[in-house]
């Protein structure tokens, strides 16, 4: 998520298996707000970073 957040990669996915392992970092992610996530096909989500939600620089 810090890859993201410093525009070094613009999305990344996460399959059911790993989901359990990515809500722990999720919930402990500082901007957690701001990583948005989209249902696909069987399961998988696509997580990218919203630069522009907000002002204060986060």
């Amino acid at each position: 998520m810090n890859q993201l957040k410093d525009k070094k990669i613009d999305q990344f996915e996460v399959t059911p298996a790993d989901f359990p392992a990515f809500q722990k970092a999720f919930m402990a992610f500082e901007t957690r707000k701001r990583v948005v996530g989209q249902a696909d096909k069987n399961g998988k989500l696509t997580y990218h970073y919203d630069h522009d939600a907000g002002n204060d620089g986060e």
